[in-house]
């Protein structure tokens, strides 16, 4: 496959930024879209200086920059808004896990970073989500009996509760919920963290106070409110569900009652 990239290029988080537009062959429709981006920056590396950009008449300096990690869908790093969607083309997928054969020869590619007030551009594709980090401090810890190791039934859980709580942990704070949210929203996320624990006994005893620091923290780090339009359950890689979103109301207003 030949293809035509046209990649977000920035410098720092002060630079203005624009698009490069590169050319790549001989892609195999087997390869990741990361294995990809590799073969664009052996290219850029190989020739010495990059490629003249159409638009620009400018020189990138260098590979361009993007972030991955365990490239197995797991971390969440490998978060590219491609073609207007986070994570490209394909449906419950990370970009790690998206292949080239949902592409066609010929094509444009435009790749460009999260695009949110929260996670501003550190370097090309790179962006800083450490606002995801801060709102889980924020969540604080969990009570646990430290001493023998408790029998695996002291505890009965309903399946329904484990199953929900289990689909809630999933979630990889990838941020595409926040990059296709019209709001720039991380409710989803704060929702899906919120209600792992809330489904369990184990989380109930700093489950009031969880509820309101972390929406709080989210409010104070300049993420939007949610208007349900669902675009961030569409998006997740993990199928996250809104409904999670409803339970972190309950539990926000169950925190402000008792207060």
């Amino acid at each position: 496959m030949d293809l035509t990239l046209k990649v977000w290029r920035q410098k720092n988080a002060k630079d203005k930024g624009h698009f490069e537009t590169y050319k790549v062959k001989d892609i195999s429709p087997d390869s990741s879209f990361l294995e990809m981006m590799d073969i664009l920056n052996e290219q850029l590396i190989a020739e010495g200086i990059s490629p003249v950009s159409v638009e620009k008449g400018c020189k990138s300096s260098g590979p361009v920059a993007f972030d991955h990690d365990c490239r197995e869908g797991i971390c969440g790093m490998c978060s590219l808004y491609i073609n207007g969607r986070p994570h490209g083309p394909d449906n419950e997928v990370t970009t790690c896990q998206l292949h080239m054969r949902k592409f066609k020869d010929g094509d444009t590619i435009t790749i460009e970073p999260w695009r949110s007030a929260a996670f501003p551009v550190v370097k090309d594709l790179v962006v800083n989500r450490g606002a995801f980090d801060e709102i889980l401090q924020a969540g604080g810890f969990v009570s646990v009996n430290t001493g023998g190791i408790p029998d695996a039934n002291a505890i009965p859980i309903p399946k329904e509760n484990a199953d929900e709580s289990m689909d809630a942990a999933a979630c990889v704070g990838c941020g595409a919920c926040v990059a296709t949210c019209k709001n720039g929203s991380a409710m989803l996320f704060v929702s899906a963290r919120v209600s792992s624990l809330a489904l369990l006994p184990q989380g109930k005893i700093e489950a009031a106070r969880r509820a309101k620091n972390m929406v709080a923290k989210m409010d104070e780090l300049g993420f939007g409110s949610c208007t349900n339009t669902r675009a961030c359950e569409m998006e997740c890689p993990k199928s996250i569900s809104v409904a999670h979103i409803a339970r972190l109301n309950r539990e926000f207003l169950k925190a402000k009652l008792k207060d």
